[in-house]
């Protein structure tokens, strides 16, 4: 398993190599929805196991990659 962010990582051989929580098997993008959904930090912590720093991690990943990304219109 590959750290690419602070409690991030990657592996080919773990959820098709999406970025999960380091150490565990739970995707970033499972993590953020529940948020966007609207649950709180604490009960995605709780939910999955995972600290509440594991959960700011992905928020903190998810807002770099999209700080990162270009988009043009069409």
């Amino acid at each position: 398993m590959k750290e690419i962010s602070p409690r991030i990582a990657v592996d080919d051989d773990v959820r098709f190599g999406k970025p999960v929580i380091a150490g565990t098997r739970i995707p970033v993008d499972v993590v953020l929805g529940h948020l966007a959904a609207g649950d709180t930090v604490e009960v995605v912590a709780e939910e999955y196991r995972i600290t509440r720093e594991d959960v700011l991690a992905a928020l903190s990943y998810a807002a770099h990659t999209v700080a990162s990304e270009q988009v043009r219109a069409l």
